[in-house]
């Protein structure tokens, strides 16, 4: 019992110390399309304005990933648009990037179309879809786990200022909540 308290321990630091690392990094230069056919290139067209990006580069982590389109969308795109009394939303961007690397570039196609026909049109412009290599994002981000997506929160520069992973949780929205009112 002692010792897989201590194995759980050392693998929850060496997780934690890992998305820490990113903190202060430039997010890397990614290019994508929306699904609303407009380019994108991250964090260039972002800079001025926080930026939240969620990414997944398997099926089980783009599954996981969608756990934060509604919460990330009520609080951060919904608040900002419908307000009555103009700026006392959040103005921050918002990307969702599901990753299509290797032989699943391929695939992209049918899978942006079947995501058009199924996603809530409000999302459909905070939806970024990447086709190309994935070391150069492994290596900088910190990709340790396929199966789960990542989440970032980038300054108004492009820097990361908050990295998690897993599945959205309402401790992890009020994180990313609190830090884009404090900044």
């Amino acid at each position: 019992m002692l010792r897989s308290s201590i194995y759980f321990l050392v693998f929850f630091i060496f997780i934690s110390s890992a998305l820490l690392a990113q903190q202060g990094d430039q997010f890397p230069h990614l290019e994508g399309t929306t699904l609303t056919d407009q380019d994108m290139v991250l964090p260039d067209d972002t800079k001025g304005k926080f930026t939240l990006i969620g990414m997944a580069y398997s099926k089980k982590s783009e599954d996981d990933l969608k756990t934060w389109f509604n919460p990330v969308y009520s609080t951060f795109i919904h608040k900002a648009s419908s307000s009555l009394f103009g700026d006392t939303g959040y103005d921050v961007n918002v990307y969702f990037v599901p990753m299509f690397t290797g032989v699943k570039k391929a695939a992209a196609g049918t899978a942006e179309k079947k995501m058009k026909e199924k996603t809530d049109p409000k999302l459909l412009p905070h939806i970024l879809f990447y086709k190309g290599d994935l070391k150069t994002y492994k290596d900088a981000l910190d990709f340790e786990k396929k199966d789960v997506p990542y989440f970032f929160v980038l300054d108004k520069s492009g820097k990361i200022i908050y990295a998690t992973s897993g599945a959205c949780s309402d401790k992890k929205i009020k994180e990313v909540e609190e830090l884009v009112e404090e900044w």
